[in-house]
């Protein structure tokens, strides 16, 4: 029994409670306490509708049973699992498994962090010179450092740099006063989506598949995504007729279509567009009058023998088209790596002057991109160079990380296209594979009677068997009555073997 403390009534709004001096059963002050809680401003039905709408599969139902496993795993709850460790294939993040950074790259970084460092008496020891001399050049164009904001378009020398990047690549002139440093691609792209979309009647052509950052931010903005099919029978290329077909019947149902979207090279799909497949788009997109999305995060990531990446901006140039283009690259990706540090820039091309004005705006509105991130994209474009004290070092780590990307790419395709009822198209960039599975009537029949769709089905159940993480096809988007799922090859390389072989084993032993 419990002594309540004398108090006058109290209204919650629906009720009165009464808590009178004298002695109480604990149930009637539970049953008071519970009536006294006020409504929540906030509850699910109260909250932004295009929340809610927003989808993004990639961190959705299997990541969140794998982060189950894991911590049932770490609490000494997981001795009844059939695995010893839970494997993230799921997002492309790849020093969550144990990719080395660049040294040059972190050294560049603790300096700048720790400036005082570079005149300590015994820097020298610890870090190389052309170390000391990069933290120097960068510190002086970012004089308050990585504590300070910098300019809303980003770091000036970093911009610079990005420039003479992009011209190296295109051999097209690049101005640093139409790039903006952003906190990775995804900054940059939610900028534009934000820019482009004015009411729930404007759509913007995305590929499916799709990496779900577009629909996800085209719900957030209240706009329509209008999803054209790669062609899986050609490499997940891009088809001129099937972008018509979209757009034709997008703007037949009142959607005002602004722009279209391409990954290259792709996600999940793995493909790298031709110059020629890209001048089509061009062609297209300067005929419908939309604007281009070019998210080129892959652009290091280009595995297949003979084959390089192009630019949608060096087709732009070359065809001396007047097409607006928004091109996105990042440090997560490539050889770097460096998620966590949310580097970024994007590239305007044939961009209206006031236009550039209100993009100037929306930058200024969140003041600048992080720090940090802005260093590694200054460290990405512009590396040590030949002749360097650190160039031969660099080049052998950046060599070591591609290298092995483009084995375990090789050995991954292969792998999967050698599983039962499984066909994967060669893996000519990127970091995925995008494997079509034909699953049999009664795993459709166990995934229904599990109310899952049959993918997410069979998702969850090389998770729960294997440990192994991939995402469902029905998160990218795909063909009707297909199934797919995406998968990284980021494990380490000694790993990669046993991973494939849980999958194989699982995956023949299911169907």
């Amino acid at each position: 029994m419990l002594r309540a403390l004398s108090r006058p009534a109290f209204s919650t709004g629906k009720s009165i409670c009464l808590a009178s001096a004298g002695r109480i059963s604990r149930q009637t002050l539970l049953t008071c306490r519970s009536l006294s809680v006020e409504t929540k401003m906030l509850t699910k039905d109260t909250i932004n509708p295009k929340v809610l709408d927003a989808q993004y599969a990639v961190r959705g139902e299997l990541v969140l049973r794998a982060m189950e496993h894991q911590a049932a795993m770490k609490s000494g709850r997981g001795n009844e699992l059939p695995f010893d460790e839970v494997v993230f294939c799921n997002i492309g993040n790849p020093q969550q498994l144990q990719q080395k950074p660049i040294s040059f790259f972190r050294q560049v970084l603790a300096l700048c962090d720790n400036p005082d460092m570079c005149d300590h008496p015994d820097v020298g020891k610890l870090f190389a010179p052309d170390a000391i001399e990069r933290a120097r050049e960068i510190l002086k164009s970012a004089p308050g450092g990585t504590g300070a904001y910098s300019a809303s378009q980003g770091i000036e020398i970093a911009r610079k740099h990005v420039a003479e990047f992009i011209t190296a690549r295109d051999g097209h002139p690049a101005s640093e006063s139409d790039i903006f440093l952003t906190d990775g691609a995804s900054g940059g792209v939610a900028m534009s989506i934000q820019l482009l979309i004015r009411d729930s009647n404007d759509g913007i052509m995305i590929p499916i598949p799709q990496y779900p950052l577009y629909t996800a931010t085209l719900s957030l903005n209240g706009g329509k995504p209008v999803g054209y099919f790669l062609d899986e029978s050609k490499g997940w290329g891009m088809d001129i007729a099937e972008l018509e077909r979209a757009i034709t019947q997008a703007r037949s149902q009142g959607t005002n279509v602004r722009a279209i979207a391409v990954i290259n090279p792709g996600n999940p799909t793995g493909q790298n567009l031709s110059a020629e497949n890209i001048a089509e788009v061009v062609k297209f997109a300067e005929k419908e009058k939309l604007l281009i999305l070019a998210d080129e995060v892959y652009q290091t990531n280009v595995y297949r023998e003979g084959d390089k990446f192009t630019s949608f901006k060096k087709v732009v140039r070359d065809l001396n088209s007047n097409v607006e283009l928004f091109s996105f690259h990042s440090v997560s990706k490539g050889v770097l790596g460096e998620c966590g540090r949310r580097g970024g820039y994007v590239e305007l091309t044939n961009m209206d002057k006031e236009v550039l004005t209100q993009i100037y705006k929306l930058f200024s509105i969140n003041l600048c991109s992080n720090i940090p991130g802005q260093i590694m994209v200054d460290l990405m474009v512009h590396p040590p160079q030949p002749g360097s004290h650190s160039y031969e070092q660099y080049q052998k780590e950046w060599n070591g990380i591609f290298e092995s990307l483009r084995r375990r790419s090789a050995k991954l395709s292969a792998a999967l296209n050698s599983m039962k009822n499984v066909s994967c198209t060669s893996i000519e960039g990127a970091l995925y594979a995008f494997p079509s599975i034909r699953l049999p009537p009664k795993a459709i029949e166990a995934a229904k009677q599990a109310g899952k769709e049959p993918g997410t089905y069979y998702a969850l159940q090389l998770l729960d068997n294997t440990g192994v993480c991939v995402i469902p096809g029905s998160g990218f988007g795909q063909v009707e009555g297909t199934q797919h799922f995406r998968t990284t090859f980021l494990p380490p390389e000694d790993k990669m073997d046993a991973v494939i072989e849980r999958m194989k084993q699982f995956n023949d032993e299911f169907m």
